[in-house]
């Protein structure tokens, strides 16, 4: 257990090293932070899963539901990938 926390911890390291473009001391350094960041992180997205998959649950159709979520996703996700840009005010 304490081999796959240990991993889990240097990866996450690593991750932020690469992604932030900073050096590796300076995200060993910021790595406690950095874990509880990414933990606090999986916890929200665990906690507002299960709501709405209770939400769902409890509905009339969820199916129905199900795929208007996906469909909205992947149209925001189609017209991002073609480039639209909204207006601006």
């Amino acid at each position: 257990m304490y081999v796959f926390a240990g991993g889990a911890s240097l990866g996450l390291t690593l991750l932020a090293a690469w992604v932030f473009e900073w050096p590796f001391e300076k995200a060993a350094l910021l790595s406690p932070v950095i874990v509880v960041a990414a933990g606090a992180a999986a916890g929200l997205i665990v906690l507002w899963a299960r709501v709405a998959w209770e939400s769902i649950r409890r509905r009339e159709h969820p199916v129905r539901i199900i795929v208007l979520a996906v469909g909205a996703l992947a149209l925001i996700a189609g017209l991002s990938l073609l480039g639209l840009k909204l207006p601006r005010e």
